[in-house]
């Protein structure tokens, strides 16, 4: 309850997560058919990047969203003109307003947020989109509550914010009640990278776990050995739309071109965790 994201908005995280997640939506937007999303960590939908605001204080935008705002072509071209849309260097889109941009009109979005404030600055922001739901509710309860979709196919993104001990059991938990519930979502589940032990663990689990069709999207600005930084991030993909692994190396490559500066231990990895 105590984390807030303004003051990570637009960082290196925030760019992984959000230009696979646009890949994503375009995928499932591809078939005529409506589909769903649900977001259990949703924030507040988007966020002040003036010199006053909290993204300010700790400037991680600026070595994020900052060096891509001249994007205009390639992988990340289509994530970048969303950021654009929604007033860039004045205003991060979160990934509720980013999904919200890329709804056509037979598709939804169930928003969910724990921080009672954050919660109403949330359904403030969406009160006139009919499309969007807001729920003041645990993420993790929703994963039940509110799945499947009478829709049968769309997208769950999970993007815990980490601060209790357990959330990677948690994850692989959620993941394996989804896949078991809505065989046919699509979920993107986002986690952090400091250390190689607790993600190892975390893939191990999801292996005995029995779950099908797993890709690991992982990208780093530092070798990975220091327990207390945020050295680079993955985003688990469970039922991957097809040429997720290439089409989203692509743009971790070029994530890694901009945000990387050639220190030693900077990658990215797309790992298939489970076969199909």
């Amino acid at each position: 309850m105590n984390y807030r994201h303004a003051f990570h908005a637009g960082n290196f995280a925030d760019c992984m997560k959000h230009a696979l997640l646009v890949w994503l939506l375009r995928a499932l937007a591809a078939k005529e058919k409506p589909f769903r999303v649900l977001d259990t960590h949703a924030g507040i939908g988007s966020y002040d990047l003036s010199e006053a605001s909290e993204a300010e204080r700790t400037g991680e935008w600026r070595r994020g969203i900052g060096r891509l705002l001249s994007v205009e072509d390639g992988p990340l071209a289509d994530y970048v003109a969303l950021v654009h849309a929604a007033g860039a260097q004045a205003r991060y889109p979160g990934s509720p307003a980013l999904v919200a941009g890329l709804l056509r009109p037979q598709d939804h979005l169930l928003a969910c947020e724990l921080h009672p404030d954050d919660a109403a600055t949330l359904r403030a922001a969406f009160r006139r989109d009919p499309q969007v739901a807001v729920h003041h509710r645990d993420g993790w309860e929703a994963l039940k509550a509110l799945t499947p979709f009478p829709e049968k196919r769309g997208l769950v993104l999970v993007d815990p914010p980490f601060e209790r001990e357990g959330e990677f059991e948690r994850l692989a938990q959620g993941i394996a009640l989804v896949s078991r519930r809505f065989r046919g979502a699509v979920q993107a589940c986002w986690y952090p990278i400091k250390h190689r032990a607790p993600v190892r663990a975390f893939h191990t689990a999801l292996q005995e776990s029995g779950v099908r069709d797993l890709v690991a999207a992982e990208f780093w600005l530092r070798e990975p050995t220091d327990p207390q930084r945020l050295n680079g991030c993955g985003l688990l993909v469970a039922n991957p739309p097809w040429r997720f692994e290439a089409e989203g190396g692509a743009i971790l490559a070029a994530l890694l071109e901009k945000l990387g500066d050639g220190e030693p231990g900077q990658g990215w990895a797309m790992t298939r965790i489970a076969e199909e």
